[in-house]
């Protein structure tokens, strides 16, 4: 087809799928519910006064303060043009990752503010990013033909992707991880439509997919799972993405293709030992992707089976108390867990942020309690921890090694992948607190937070001091109408004993037969001014180090406790490139 039609049919589907979401409401509130249709958009979710709160407003902060020309730099540089800007040396192998993560976490931070000035800001900075990144886009096809749509900044781009193209893998091979690379920028353009509704950014977001099916169409099924042995991020998962946003199946059949089939086989055999010594966060992100692929082809059964095992396998066999995982950026075997306590390389970032998609997205398949007990097991001890609460820094590794201390990045000079995924971390907080099925809700997490329910027309609002208090209140209005039929489903945590576990509504104790690990169904005819209140009962329990029973972990309620002491002697507590 000649490449004009192709673009005026592409420009035609964007529109028409821009008007649609128009007609319907504010785009991004439809494309994310296009994409994740059991999660509220993060706009109706808003943060009250809390750690989770005070965190995000503090990485909008440093988001701000990032040279957003530097981050472009390497973009311009393999389109062949100059914008004058020098880039950063820090992971200057790996130009350009950072570029991708940073458009996200503006995309998502615009999303989850309710300051009109910071979101003013976040705005302003897509935008202008989006306009350099388009030209960037634009300017590529005069490297040659195969590089139509190309956006990214992998040094070498045009011999690398040329080469790749005719199944030369020699400077691919040579390069560092260059689909984990680009990968950053998909899921970015991605990002820049689901939370911010750019329509520029869904145009370039198919273009850029067109781009990596043309980049690979000449290549056998054998070379491609050849070039899966090496990490390649989500590709699967931002396909899979492009094909439920566009509807075009090419795109689920590539996802399918960027599928490392052997990794799906072990896991689908479930064979407990195959993780072992593989580098961890290679393999998340391609179980978030099987996971999509899944709910996109529910006939794969060895899809499903193979993210349930992975899930199972990471989360009860291979992670530590505070919900992250590996050690020196690796999932070991079970002879070498006490290595957990002597290296200082402890779960890494990357690693968690990948892990709560994959738990969101199984989540929306089978609503069990034990995904959401994971989910603020590292949402409350990892992610959170990650951000230094005073300047903001991002961590890479959290070392379980006694009296070890973890180093936080600064701004505009640690580049690592732990501080692109970290840019983002901080704005998602509201996107599990709550999550829809037909009429029913489940509360899944404790976080002060307001709910607008717009398909019943019912406002939630959750206050509580948790963990620090062990209670919490929901209120509900309904500012038009009467009462609303739903079912709240209320999360009875793992850590909370069935004999203090206690609800009221309006005062009146609701009798129940809960356990721990479960959720509690109240279905009923809501009133404007309802208040349900739940007693959420916490005590110290342990638990213990992945096959080295000897170490122990101890815990209040789902917070991981730590000894207080102080920090002299502790050197580099803020990095400059280094990671530890």
């Amino acid at each position: 087809m000649n490449s004009h039609i192709r673009i005026s049919i592409k420009l035609l589907f964007v529109s028409f799928l821009t008007l649609f979401y128009l007609l319907a409401g504010d785009c991004s509130l439809q494309a994310q519910k296009a994409l994740y249709p059991d999660q509220f958009p993060l706009q109706d979710v808003r943060l009250l006064d809390s750690p989770f709160k005070r965190a995000m407003d503090l990485n909008i902060q440093n988001l701000l303060k990032y040279n957003m020309a530097r981050l472009l730099q390497p973009y311009y540089k393999q389109a062949g043009l100059d914008n004058g800007a020098e880039a950063f040396s820090n992971w200057a192998g790996l130009d350009g990752h950072v570029g991708g993560h940073y458009l996200s976490a503006l995309a998502i931070h615009y999303a989850a503010t309710d300051d009109p000035l910071a979101k003013g800001r976040l705005k302003a900075r897509m935008d202008s990013m989006l306009v350099g990144l388009k030209s960037c886009q634009q300017a590529a096809v005069q490297l040659g033909p195969e590089m139509e749509h190309y956006l990214g900044g992998v040094p070498g781009s045009k011999n690398l992707w040329i080469r790749f193209a005719n199944g030369d893998f020699s400077a691919y091979n040579q390069a560092w991880v260059p689909w984990y690379n680009v990968h950053k920028m998909f899921a970015g353009l991605r990002d820049a439509w689901l939370y911010a509704g750019d329509s520029t950014a869904l145009e370039m977001f198919l273009d850029y997919c067109d781009w990596a099916l043309a980049i690979t169409s000449a290549l056998s099924d054998a070379q491609m799972q050849t070039m899966l042995n090496t990490e390649h991020g989500g590709m699967n998962e931002v396909l899979a993405d492009a094909y439920q946003l566009s509807g075009d199946f090419k795109y689920l059949n590539a996802a399918k293709r960027f599928t490392h089939q052997s990794l799906l086989n072990g896991m689908a055999n479930e064979n407990a030992r195959y993780l072992d010594n593989l580098h961890a966060n290679t393999q998340v992100p391609k179980f978030v992707g099987i996971q999509r692929i899944y709910e996109l082809s529910p006939s794969l059964s060895d899809y499903a089976r193979a993210a349930g095992f992975f899930w199972n396998d990471v989360a009860y066999h291979r992670s530590l108390a505070l919900g992250g995982n590996s050690r020196n950026e690796h999932f070991i075997a079970p002879a070498a867990c006490e290595d957990y306590v002597t290296y200082r390389e402890g779960p890494e970032t990357c690693n968690t942020y990948n892990m709560l998609k994959l738990t969101e997205n199984l989540f929306r398949i089978r609503q069990e309690a034990a995904y959401a007990d994971f989910y603020e097991q590292a949402l409350y001890n990892h992610i959170l921890s990650t951000q230094h609460p005073e300047h903001g820094g991002y961590v890479y590794f959290t070392s379980a090694r006694p009296r070890h201390y973890r180093v936080y990045s600064q701004v505009n000079q640690a580049m690592w992948c732990c501080v692109g995924s970290g840019m983002e971390n901080h704005g998602k907080y509201g996107q599990f607190i709550y999550t829809q099925r037909a009429d029913s809700l489940y509360l899944n997490l404790f976080i002060p937070s307001q709910l607008n329910w717009r398909e019943q027309g019912v406002i939630i609002t959750q206050q509580t001091d948790f963990p620090y208090a062990s209670s919490a209140e929901i209120s509900v209005q309904i500012p038009e109408g009467g009462p609303r039929n739903f079912s709240l489903w209320l999360r009875h945590p793992y850590w909370a004993d069935s004999s203090a576990y206690s609800i009221r509504i309006n005062g009146e104790i609701l009798v129940h037969n809960s356990s721990p690990q479960s959720y509690v169904c109240i279905s009923r005819s809501w009133q404007d001014g309802d208040v349900l209140s739940v007693n959420l009962p916490m005590n110290i329990h342990y638990k213990t180090l992945p096959n080295v029973d000897e170490y122990l972990a101890l815990m209040y309620g789902p917070v991981l406790l730590g000894a207080k002491v102080d920090s002299s002697g502790l050197e580099g507590l803020l990095a400059a490139e280094g990671r530890m």
